[in-house]
Formats: C-alpha cells, sequence, structure tokens
C-alpha cells in the first residue's frame, strides 16, 4: 500500500480525490509533481484501478519523463506497466498511427519539421500570384495559428480571421490549400497537424473518441494554464464518456500566450466542467519566505486571477534586493565579480542563473564572463537536432521508414556529393508527375532516365533498400554507423570545411547523434527500433532543451536564460537583470496598449525560480541599438511598498580602471544616485 502521510493536507486532498473533475491550483514550488505522483500510484496501489484506465498528460518530453520515473519509483516497474504518460503531441501520434487511415493518409506518415515546411512554402507561393510579395515566415505563422484554434483551409475564409480587405489573408487561403494537398500527397503531416488531425479525428468520427475516452477513464493534465483551444477540445474527446478529469496548473505562470496558450481555460474550469473540486496548494518547499512576500506582493495586482497566497516554512535573513547599475557594461562586471567570489569562497556555479527578459541582454554577460573564465551555459541556442549534419543524417534515417517523404529525399539525394544535379531532378520529378508515383519509386523503377547518372541513383535506392534490412537485423547505433560509413559521411565532412576546428565540430556531431542512439536504446530496450527512434526525436518539445542529460556539466557552469525558459526550474541564487521598464514589462506590450498582466505573471515566474538569494538589477542607462538610452525600474518593483522586501544597494566594481579613474567615476556615479535618491523610483 502506498502511504500518503508524507502529504501535507492539501496535497492529499488532491490525491485522494479520484472521481469527478477536480482543479489543482498549484503555486510554484508547491510539490505538484510530488502530488501528481502520488495521487497515480495510490490509485494503482491502493484502489486497484487498472493501470491502463489511467492517462497523465505532460508539455514537454522532460516532464513526462520525470513524472514516470518517480512513478516507478513508487510503485516498481511491473506495478508501473500499462500507464501512459505522454506529452499532447506524443498522445496525438500514438492516435493517428492506429486511426490515421480514416483520414485518408497511410500509417507509416513522416513528420515535418520547420524546414521541411519552407520548401512547401516556397512552392506554394511560387505558384501563387505576386507570390514574392510575402513573407513565407508570416504565412507559416497564420498556418500554425489556425491550426491551433482548429480551423483548416476550407474553413479558413469564412472564420472570424480571415480579412477579405488583407492581402496576406488572401495569399495565405491560396498556400494553405496548397500546403495541406502537398502534405498529404507525400504522406506527411506537420507539427501542428498532430493535435489539428487528432481533434479532426474525433470530431468527425465520434465512435474514435468514445474508444480512447472508455480505454482512459481516469485522466490527469499537467500544466493547464498553458493549454490552447485545439488541447482543450482533445481534453473534451477523451472526457466524453466520463468526467473524471484532474487538471493541475497555475494561472499565475501562464507566461505563453504567444504560443497560442488560453489561461481561461484554467479560469474557466468549474463552469465548463460543473461540480469541479478545488484545491489549492500553497506551501512552497522552493523558496525562503522572504522571496515569497515579494512574489505575492507583485503577482496580487494582476486583477484577473484566482487568489491564492504563497508561504513557506523556510526561513532566512536574507532580503531580495535591488541592485541600481550605471550601464550595460557595469550591470555585467558587477554580477561577474559577484559570481567569481561566490566560487572563490568554494561555491558552485550551477548554483546561480542569470535571468533575462530578452536574448538580446545576454550578449554583455557572455564577453565578460568569458574575460574572466566563468563558465556559463546559454539554454535557448540552436537545437543539436536542427545542425546540419545531424539533419541528414535523420533524412536518411527518415526515407528509409517512409521513402515516399519527398522533402527528404530531396534534401539527401546528392549528400555526399553524387554528381547528381537539378537537371536530373527535374527529369525525375516529371516522370513521377507523369506516373502519378512517389519520387523514390521513379528513382527506383527508371535508374536508366538520365543514362549520365544511372550508377549513382542505383547506388542511391540500393542504400535506402540494403538499410531497410540493416535496421531489422542490427541495433540502432550499429545501423547508424554503418550507414556513416556505407555513405562515406565523414569524408564528406572532411571536404565540406576548410577548418580543422570546423570538421571536427561536425564530426563530434556525428557521434553524437549515435551516442543519442545508444542512450536510446539502453532507456527503451526492446522498444527501441528506428520508428520510435525517428518519432522522439521529431516529436522534441521546443520546451525541452537538448542537453537534458548533461545536468553535470551544468553543475560547473552559471546558467543563462530567459524568463520563458526558467519555468518550472530553480536555482539558489537568481540574478533578474534588466528589471526596467520596456524590459519588464516589454516595450511591445506598453506600445501596442496591450494588457500587461502576463508580463507581471513572468516577473513572478522569474522571483520565484530563487531557492535562497534574489539580486534584481536595473541601470540607469543602458545602451540599445547603439545609444546610451535612460532606464527606468520597472513598474512591477516601483509600485510596491518598500517595507521589509527589497533593500536597495548601489554596487560598483573598477577593477579595469586606474584608482584616478575609478575616483572620478564614483564621484559622478554616485552623484547620480544621490540625485535620485527621493525619486519614486529609487528604494
Amino acid at each position: 500500500m502506498i502511504s500518503l502521510s508524507g502529504l501535507n493536507a492539501a496535497q492529499r486532498q488532491a490525491a485522494e480525490t479520484i472521481d469527478g473533475p477536480l482543479l489543482i491550483l498549484a503555486g510554484a514550488g508547491s510539490g505538484k509533481t510530488r502530488t501528481i505522483t502520488y495521487r497515480i500510484a495510490h490509485m494503482v496501489d491502493n484502489l486497484a484501478l487498472p493501470q491502463k484506465s489511467i492517462l497523465a498528460v505532460s508539455f514537454t518530453n522532460k516532464a513526462a519523463k520525470e513524472m514516470r520515473e518517480r512513478i516507478i519509483g513508487l510503485l516498481g516497474k511491473k506495478k508501473a506497466r500499462g500507464l501512459t504518460m505522454a506529452t499532447f503531441h506524443s498522445l496525438g501520434v500514438k492516435i493517428l498511427k492506429k486511426e490515421i487511415s480514416k483520414l485518408g493518409y497511410h500509417k507509416n506518415f513522416s513528420i515535418y519539421d520547420s524546414a521541411d515546411q519552407s520548401a512547401i512554402m516556397r512552392e506554394a507561393l511560387k505558384s501563387f500570384k505576386a507570390g514574392k510579395q510575402f513573407d513565407q515566415k508570416i504565412i507559416m505563422a497564420k498556418i500554425g495559428k489556425l491550426k491551433n484554434q482548429g480551423i483548416g483551409p476550407d474553413d479558413y475564409a469564412d472564420s472570424e480571421y480571415f480579412d477579405d480587405e488583407d492581402p496576406y489573408d488572401h495569399a495565405t487561403h491560396y498556400v494553405y490549400d496548397y500546403y495541406q494537398d502537398k502534405l498529404k500527397f507525400y504522406n506527411a503531416i506537420d507539427f501542428d497537424d498532430i493535435l489539428f488531425l487528432t481533434v479532426k479525428l474525433f470530431t468527425d468520427f465520434p465512435e474514435v473518441a468514445k474508444q480512447y475516452s472508455e480505454q482512459f477513464r481516469y485522466i490527469m493534465i499537467d500544466e493547464y494554464q498553458d493549454t490552447n483551444n485545439l488541447q482543450f477540445d482533445l481534453i473534451t474527446g477523451l472526457t466524453s464518456t466520463h468526467n473524471n478529469l484532474c487538471v493541475v496548473g497555475d494561472d499565475d505562470q501562464a507566461i505563453y500566450s504567444f504560443r497560442g496558450a488560453d489561461i481561461t481555460n484554467i479560469l474557466s474550469f468549474e463552469r465548463m466542467f460543473p461540480g469541479a473540486k478545488v484545491v489549492k496548494l500553497e506551501e512552497n518547499y522552493r523558496s525562503v519566505s522572504s522571496i515569497l512576500e515579494l512574489a505575492n506582493k507583485v503577482i496580487k495586482e494582476n486583477i484577473n486571477r484566482r487568489d491564492k497566497t504563497l508561504w513557506s516554512q523556510r526561513k532566512s535573513s536574507h532580503t531580495p534586493l535591488l541592485w541600481s547599475m550605471a550601464n550595460t557594461e557595469h550591470e555585467a562586471e558587477v554580477i561577474s565579480d559577484e559570481i567569481s567570489k561566490h566560487q572563490s569562497n568554494g561555491g558552485h556555479l550551477g548554483d546561480i542563473a542569470v535571468l533575462y527578459r530578452s536574448n538580446t541582454q545576454a550578449q554583455p554577460f557572455e564577453e565578460v564572463f568569458r574575460m574572466n573564465q566563468i563558465p556559463y551555459t546559454i539554454i535557448g541556442g540552436q537545437k543539436f537536432y536542427e545542425k546540419k549534419e545531424v539533419k541528414d543524417l535523420m533524412a536518411y534515417l527518415t526515407v528509409i521508414l517512409n521513402p515516399k517523404d519527398q522533402l527528404q529525399l530531396r534534401r539527401i539525394l546528392n549528400i555526399p556529393n553524387r554528381g547528381i544535379g537539378s537537371r536530373t531532378l527535374e527529369k525525375y520529378l516529371e516522370k513521377s508527375e507523369q506516373e502519378d508515383i512517389s519520387l523514390y519509386e521513379a528513382l527506383y523503377r527508371y535508374p536508366d532516365l538520365d543514362p549520365n547518372r544511372e550508377k549513382h541513383i542505383r547506388d542511391f535506392t540500393g542504400i535506402i533498400t540494403k538499410f531497410k534490412e540493416v535496421f531489422d537485423l542490427q541495433s540502432l547505433p550499429e545501423a547508424i554507423s554503418k550507414l556513416v560509413e556505407d555513405i562515406g559521411f565523414y569524408e564528406f565532412i572532411d571536404k565540406s570545411y576548410d577548418s580543422a576546428k570546423q570538421v571536427e565540430r561536425r564530426r563530434n556531431d556525428v557521434n553524437f547523434f549515435i551516442e543519442s542512439a545508444e542512450r536510446f536504446v539502453k532507456y527503451n530496450g526492446a522498444h527501441a527500433t528506428l520508428k520510435n527512434f525517428v518519432e522522439k526525436l521529431l516529436l522534441q518539445d521546443n520546451q525541452d532543451t537538448e542537453e537534458d542529460e548533461d545536468d553535470d556539466i551544468r553543475k560547473n557552469e552559471v546558467t543563462m536564460m530567459t524568463f520563458h525558459s526558467s519555468k518550472g526550474l530553480e536555482f539558489d541564487t537568481v540574478y533578474m537583470v534588466g528589471v526596467e521598464e520596456e524590459s519588464l514589462p516589454h516595450k511591445n506590450t506598453i506600445k501596442n496598449g496591450e494588457d500587461i498582466s502576463e508580463e507581471r505573471r513572468l516577473c513572478y515566474v522569474g522571483i520565484t525560480r530563487a531557492q535562497q538569494k534574489l539580486i534584481m538589477t536595473y541601470c540607469k542607462e543602458r545602451k540599445l541599438y547603439g545609444k546610451d538610452t535612460p532606464r527606468f525600474i520597472s513598474r512591477f518593483i516601483n509600485e510596491l511598498d518598500k517595507d521589509g522586501f527589497c533593500v536597495h544597494q548601489d554596487r560598483t566594481t573598477f577593477g579595469h580602471m586606474t584608482e584616478e579613474e575609478a575616483d572620478d567615476y564614483k564621484k559622478g556615479f554616485f552623484a547620480n544616485l544621490i540625485d535620485g535618491l527621493d525619486d519614486d523610483s529609487m528604494f
């Protein structure tokens, strides 16, 4: 039996409420994952509910993995077997793999990434009159938004999102229809299609929704505040035969409206699911009480929110600090100096995070950290699986799985160089259209269509045919290694780059890719098939980092990231830099006259990442677009009473100056501070 005695009263109430709709309002650091995992363990071990009837949905692969590991720790592998713990998109793929034929697709469909999407977009705009006048990124974003609203190309013109006087909407209407037709011809879907088509299945075939609703009798949704309209429709379908829905979330941490998240889903939960029970988790296990007092004061200024107050039994003499800086460079130098002191005193760099509103604020810190030899990592850079050589290998694996995938086929047809140029490709494209067959079938059936390239065509199709068998007979990493060897990929890299350093880096990317396959085999055993491997990589969520397994490295590095990227993480010491008007809240929100509630929630998220120490900084002057621009404290801090939670301190470091220069600088700097001491923007 699983004991719930280790949960606090609110957590236990949530864990023991099984039937009917339940909203768990889980404040930052309040132990929501612990509550969810104990709730599932209680359902299986204490109530003997069938594992196959339980579905837990999270937003990221990392969160799903953590939940799975914790539940296995509670129940053991045997009892945990049969539970479904997935992201929205991996659940969608699982359903589509079984049911997509009802929508006219084949079950071995491919999932296209942004590069694949762009290729079709270029083709669509080329065929559209005046297509050159339109930015494909804008149109792609419009299509993505439409799909997340559940609007297909046939419904677009009659929707509220279509403006008959907007040329972009007319272009989008044409391109959307063209784009979806091409995807279907290639037997492919894009990332947004995963949920769009799953919901379409549930809508067009209610018996399918009923089937999965009856299978999953108990459903849990994590981070419910981040759900969009399409995800809400999916949840509605999954609960069509019952109302055993538990959602966990915090409206105060709803910061993803730019991705389509709709905060009203959590704010109106009781209205959408009558009879719902609400349990608040307000005891925080992450931060000391002084940090939480500041966080509560900031977020309570938002009007449209659910009332909750975080509290902690952890006391500390540390008070959240607000530091005034002279300028951008000064800000970076002061923080670098503090981090160096922390390190020289035996502190771990992995305990420290530097958070900012925009990635553009990172550069000064990078420069100073490099100069002072402070190791750091930036979360939010280029993802590993977006690197060229990795995408080339992924294309090979995708074509081996699904030869009809024309875009991936075209990517690798001449990689490594086989002398197959655009003229040869045009011949085969023409042949495929004439006979209404895929490009691969045209290559396979008619290798002599271009006699000068016949050998190369046969070699290419031979590789695809051969490796379909190789991946069945050999382990995943062995088969990938053999593929790399057979196509001469390392030699291709050697010839492609002039710099030895670039060659080494690209070769290492290939080696790391093979190592990722080894880890996949290690964690998935008999399920480590080529198909599952490719799906897992293509479903890498934007909120996931590509280096989740490199935690040991990060222990020795300062972490730098945006407030958005920091959600869900925690650090002993947090530096919130640039706490200024036009940064937090962002200037675009102010300029456009938009509601600043989400910007305030971003501030709240940043504050609640800190466990022991929180230091906020603002500059009197910041270099923007090459010009020194006056700056002012963010209204989120300035509007609060200053008693007891925030101490204003002036920090200066002048290690790069002579004593005389430093004295002159200090005089001017402190004169500025004294002039502002009576200003409302100063503490």
